[in-house]
């Protein structure tokens, strides 16, 4: 029933979207309720010590946080500011939190996103509900100049410096309603009180393009030359066609399709159907299915391209916000 729920999101309304109105409606009371009793007070929230920089979205599913996360971090690294991340760690199931991520973490323990985000970035990932936890373990266990939270947007229980909000140029919002007759967290006028909205896609000055960097083995994280043709396109992701349309830019025909959940957990039942065929995955896929995978499976693997509008107006938010001087 969810699945069903989800593919009416980026359609035309239908009435199963108009039975879930007044959901909806509650939904959003809620939701504007409790961010007015954190602005007048009412709620209290926490501050850290060292500037927070939010990176979330108004919507669910993915919008392309994780790969502006992998950009953003070695950006800040290079203006010499010493960063942490911190997650939530969606369907992680550590042994105690906060929990620190390691390269070597299983995607069970740890969660998909923060496994690929403590794999690829030289920096400390924490992931816990309790983002005050999280911090105060970094602060007590490292050196940090600033932490990026990975995702957030409405944990209004954390203070935040600055706050960037993902879009994606594809999709957008989709039918433009809330939780759970449209895909939305936040109505789109959200957008006016962020500190910048950054586009995955599109033609906005303030965008990023997803830039291949070739295919790679899943068992093993090696690059891969050459790869069959042809073969099964699997994810996990918030925008399947996407990640498609990526494969078949580079060449590859794809036969057949799987779409799974956000954040699916992987097992070797869900490709048992497709015996000795290659099989295409995201990243973020991979990380899940390394322990099973076969030599011809293999994961495309991006990476951000931000504008140099979107690095200067970054630039000059770290300056304004007196985070960064004299650069």
């Amino acid at each position: 029933m969810s699945n069903r729920i989800e593919q009416t999101w980026y359609r035309k309304p239908s009435l199963l979207t108009a039975l879930l109105l007044p959901f909806s409606g509650v939904f959003w009371l809620i939701s504007v309720l409790r961010r007015y009793l954190y602005q007048i007070g009412v709620l209290s929230n926490y501050r850290a010590p060292v500037p927070v920089i939010i990176v979330g979205n108004i919507g669910v599913g993915g919008n392309g946080k994780t790969p502006f996360v992998l950009w953003l971090v070695p950006y800040l690294q290079s203006l010499g500011l010493k960063v942490a991340v911190i997650s939530r760690g969606y369907g992680a199931k550590p042994p105690h939190s906060p929990f620190l991520v390691e390269k070597s973490t299983s995607p069970q323990v740890g969660g998909d996103e923060p496994c690929l985000l403590a794999q690829r970035l030289d920096c400390s990932v924490v992931i816990g509900s309790d983002r005050k936890a999280s911090i105060e373990y970094l602060l007590a266990n490292d050196d940090i100049d600033i932490i990026v939270s990975d995702d957030g947007l409405q944990h209004y229980k954390l203070a935040r410096d600055i706050e960037l909000c993902i879009v994606d140029a594809q999709r957008n919002f989709g039918n433009g309603f809330v939780l759970p007759a449209g895909p939305l967290r936040e109505l789109p006028k959200r957008l006016n009180t962020v500190d910048l909205c950054v586009y995955n896609g599109g033609q906005s000055a303030f965008s990023y393009q997803l830039k291949v960097d070739g295919f790679f083995r899943v068992s093993n994280d090696q690059p891969v030359q050459r790869v069959d043709g042809e073969g099964i396109a699997v994810c996990a992701i918030g925008n399947p066609r996407r990640f498609e349309q990526s494969l078949t830019q580079q060449g590859i025909q794809i036969t057949n399709s799987a779409h799974f959940v956000d954040h699916h957990k992987y097992s070797e039942s869900d490709f048992a159907r497709w015996h000795a065929q290659s099989v295409f995955m995201t990243e973020k896929d991979a990380v899940k299915c390394r322990a099973f995978a076969k030599d011809n499976w293999y994961y495309l693997k991006v990476s951000a391209e931000p504008t140099a509008e979107l690095q200067h107006a970054i630039l000059e938010l770290l300056k304004n916000k007196e985070i960064i001087h004299g650069i």
